[in-house]
């Protein structure tokens, strides 16, 4: 099996923890010692993993991007099939928040769509199998370690899986510019799929059928609409604040 090759303090620290079986070997750049690397030499330690030095030339070579000195080998990554979203529902209590990304290219968007769903709270993010970035060295550092933490799931056909977690009570809202409703004037506390559309294109004409509601995001200023991944953070806070405030009411 080809091993790919992770990069980052955070995404490698985060595989420690999560993954730890994943990792094969941890590569430092010569002469660093600062705290934070000597916490993940700790972790590497105690999980038996092997840690080697190497030129930060080296490394330059191994990896596109800023690798910050800590480069790790790794198994492939895992993207969750369909069946993984029955078994993560039926194990969830409370209203479940799901991010739908349809049509997403870009990996540093992905990354940080991963990052802010983590934040707030999503369950897992779903994206189609073809025409969508997926798990890549480049999302697994724009994500800051939650690539190793929330399931990033792959369907064949996404209008199929809509209707099948509307049977299961979810109610899907997709974003759109024109849409009358603002995001914050909409219902996020209930079993909710938030979907966002592709950069500059938005959602597909055929998972925009499958919405139940949609809503925008108000725009105050001279640009029409913002960074997908930036978008996604919004929504999705909005949501975890509309759950934050439900819960403090009932107490």
């Amino acid at each position: 099996m080809s091993l790919e090759k992770i990069y980052g303090v955070h995404a490698v620290e985060a595989l420690l923890r999560h993954h730890p079986k994943r990792v094969k070997q941890v590569w430092l750049a010569e002469g660093r010692s600062e705290p934070r690397v000597q916490a993940l030499v700790e972790l590497a330690n105690q999980n038996k993993v092997a840690i080697g030095q190497a030129e930060r030339r080296e490394m330059d070579v191994w990896v596109e991007g800023v690798h910050q000195g800590v480069v790790a080998d790794v198994s492939p990554s895992q993207v969750w099939g369909e069946a993984m979203l029955d078994e993560l529902l039926d194990r969830t209590e409370g209203a479940p928040l799901l991010l739908v990304l349809d049509g997403v290219t870009d990996p540093h968007n992905l990354g940080a769509c991963l990052r802010s769903a983590d934040a707030a709270g999503a369950l897992a993010v779903i994206v189609p199998k073809d025409k969508s970035a997926t798990l890549t060295p480049v999302v697994r550092k724009v994500a800051c370690g939650a690539a190793e933490v929330i399931p990033l799931v792959a369907v064949t056909n996404l209008a199929r899986t809509l209707e099948k977690l509307q049977q299961r009570g979810l109610w899907v809202v997709g974003t759109a510019g024109e849409a009358e409703v603002s995001i914050y004037d909409q219902d996020l506390t209930g079993p909710t799929i938030l979907i966002m559309g592709a950069e500059g294109k938005g959602m597909r004409r055929l998972t925009r059928e499958h919405c139940d509601y949609l809503v925008h995001l108000p725009m105050a200023g001279s640009v029409s609409s913002l960074n997908v991944s930036v978008a996604t953070g919004v929504c999705l806070f909005e949501a975890q604040r509309q759950r934050g405030a439900k819960a403090k009411a009932k107490k």
